[in-house]
C-alpha cells in the first residue's frame, strides 16, 4: 500500500503522511477504507512500529483517520464532498519542491525538466 524509500532525505512518517494525503485526493483510499495495521506496516517495511504509530496519530490529530478500538484506523469521512484542483494541487507541492530543488542540483534546465516531466506523465497514461 505504501511505498517507503529511507534514503529519500524525507522522515519515514512524513512519507506515509502524504502518501495517505495523496490517494485520499486522488480518490484510492475513501471514508471508510481501512489501513493496514501498525505491526503489519513495520513488519512488511522492516520498521519501527512507533514511525508508524507516529504517522497515524498525526492523521488522526488532522480529522483525516478514525481510531476505533480492536479495529484498523479507517479513513475519515471527508468533511467536504470533494476537493478542488487547487486543494489537490497543494498535495504535490513538497514533492515538486523536491523533483526542482534535485533538478537544479543537476543543472537541468527548466524547460528539459518540464519535457522529462512531460514524458513520464504519456508513459504512466499509457
Amino acid at each position: 500500500m505504501f511505498s517507503i524509500n529511507p534514503s529519500s532525505g524525507t522522515p519515514i512518517y512524513r512519507q506515509i503522511i502524504e502518501q495517505v494525503r495523496h490517494k485520499m485526493a486522488s480518490g484510492q483510499l475513501k471514508p471508510g477504507d481501512e489501513l493496514p495495521s501498525v505491526r503489519d506496516l513495520a513488519q512488511e517495511h522492516a520498521l519501527n512500529p512507533m514511525t508508524i504509530s507516529k504517522a497515524y496519530t498525526l492523521l488522526e490529530a488532522e480529522g483525516l483517520l478514525v481510531r476505533q478500538r480492536g479495529k484498523p484506523m479507517q479513513i475519515a469521512a471527508l468533511k467536504q464532498p470533494e476537493m478542488d484542483e487547487v486543494q489537490r494541487l497543494a498535495y504535490l507541492l513538497p514533492a515538486l519542491q523536491n523533483l526542482v530543488q534535485s533538478a537544479q542540483q543537476l543543472n537541468i534546465s527548466p524547460e528539459r525538466l518540464m519535457q522529462a516531466l512531460d514524458a513520464a506523465w504519456t508513459q504512466e497514461s499509457e
